[in-house]
């Protein structure tokens, strides 16, 4: 990598220089207490983010939220922790017993093992830690980003094993809900990532870091962050996309037959993962380490000794705001929706972003003018909008009127032709409702013709002449 820099100098705002010589030289000592270290911010941030998720969500609506054990009811998560363990452990008679007891195991193993690449400081401004000096980064690799997501896809198993082993029908359902939804949201989260490769030249999470001190990938790859972040949720398994285990239609979903420290497992991965998916959106998108642009302008010292890590766990906190915000504001979508914005937006949104960013870094390598690569771009997409509306005009309005009237009006469809309800299909609409008539209309049909009375309780014209016609006969 660095001899091709080298060579063409042209090419050095596309291809990064890779320095990892800074890893693979602590002792052995130091780099087993960096990885508990690791291991203690993701156990901490994971029991703090579960008391928070319970005290905004209640503060959402308007519900006092954990209080009782520790000050503030911070020490719930604890407390649910050990109370899990300590409950009964069932195992399921019908249920394929290694697998079964394999499946929290590999969804929580993998969890852990992603943090180990993601840089919590900068690589060349070494802390010391007794004496020694080191990255704030457990390790790196030119591939690290790839190893992120290698180990996510395998965390994911351990949810569709769990489905399968039960040996029951809801998590079977949840389980295949989750193969579906990881083969789809983790190819539009590799195609958001591919752009960031193409503006950083590297895959190392500490160079892509590096390459933001000009600017945040969040605001020069804005799509590429807004996929990411709807990718990130759907990849979690979180509300409103939390279709593995929506307790709505699958009672627990993949999660229903387990029980005590293996259900527990399964709660630690979820947040685990949401930890993960969040430093990874920090480091690949928000600068990493590097403090805001108002303090890293006037303060020298900002990105200096042990202050990136406030800044990088500052940013991982909104993220996770972030993750409870939208569980407590959005509803769960159907699970067909679900499925089309992922294959029919966010794929298909992602892969034009693509050649696009492709294109203009190729046309800035090739010396154009910034305002040239602009106008071209533009000019491109205005062509393209246009062509696809010319195309879905003429499209839609021959068929349109080779119809008649009464070939357009669509037989009625009936969601329980076959003995039970079923929703309905594509291009089919359920009948309407009949509506009840107000109570009003109810009391004027039970009510008499000519019993009506007048203003101010005399009786009407209608009134007076049945009187006047009883009075005759009589």
């Amino acid at each position: 990598m660095s001899d091709l820099v080298m060579a063409a100098p042209s090419q050095r705002s596309v291809l990064a220089a890779e320095d990892l010589s800074m890893f693979g030289t602590d002792p052995f000592w130091l780099v087993a207490l960096k990885a508990v270290f690791c291991f203690a911010f993701l156990m901490v941030t994971v029991l703090v983010s579960i008391v928070f998720e319970r005290k905004i969500v209640g503060w959402m609506q308007l519900r006092i939220g954990p209080n009782r054990h520790g000050p503030w009811g911070m020490l719930q998560s604890l407390a649910d922790g050990v109370k899990l363990m300590l409950k009964e452990d069932i195992v399921v008679k019908g249920s394929d017993k290694l697998v079964y007891l394999l499946a929290p195991i590999i969804g929580a193993v993998p969890a852990f093992m992603a943090i180990a690449v993601i840089p919590f400081g900068p690589a060349d401004n070494q802390i010391s830690v007794f004496g020694h000096r080191t990255a704030m980064q457990l390790t790196d690799m030119p591939v690290a980003v790839l190893y992120i997501l290698a180990t996510a896809s395998i965390a994911s198993y351990g949810v569709v094993l769990a489905g399968w082993s039960s040996g029951s029908t809801y998590p079977l359902l949840g389980g295949v809900r989750a193969t579906a939804q990881i083969i789809s949201y983790e190819i539009a989260m590799g195609l958001s990532f591919a752009a960031v490769f193409l503006y950083s030249g590297s895959m190392s999470t500490s160079t892509i870091v590096g390459e933001q001190a000009d600017g945040w990938f969040a605001y020069l790859l804005p799509v590429s962050f807004l996929i990411y972040l709807l990718s990130m949720v759907g990849e979690a398994h979180r509300a409103p996309f939390d279709m593995p285990e929506s307790e709505g239609d699958l009672v627990a979903g993949f999660q229903t037959e387990y029980s005590s420290i293996k259900f527990a497992m399964f709660m630690l991965t979820e947040y685990i993962h949401v930890v993960t998916v969040s430093a990874l959106a920090v480091t690949l998108f928000l600068g990493g380490w590097r403090a805001p642009a108002p303090l890293s302008t006037w303060w020298e010292g900002a990105n200096h000794g042990w202050w990136p890590l406030l800044w990088f766990a500052a940013k991982l906190a909104v993220l996770i705001f972030f993750f409870i915000w939208i569980r407590g504001t959005l509803p769960r979508v159907r699970y067909d929706q679900f499925m089309k914005l992922g294959w029919k937006v966010l794929i298909p949104v992602a892969l034009v972003w693509l050649m696009l960013v492709a294109t203009v870094r190729a046309m800035r390598n090739e010396g154009w003018d910034y305002s040239e690569v602009v106008y071209w771009v533009a000019g491109c997409a205005l062509a393209l909008l246009l062509i696809s509306f010319v195309v879905d005009f003429f499209r839609r309005g021959p068929e349109e009127d080779e119809q008649p009237e009464q070939a357009k009006q669509k037989e009625p469809f009936d969601p329980m032709a076959g003995g039970f309800p079923v929703p309905p299909l594509p291009g089919q609409t359920l009948p309407p409702v009949p509506r009840r008539p107000s109570r009003a209309a109810r009391d004027r049909e039970r009510e008499p013709v000519g019993a009506q009375a007048g203003p101010g309780g005399t009786t009407t014209a209608t009134d007076a002449t049945t009187e006047s016609k009883g009075a005759d006969g009589a």
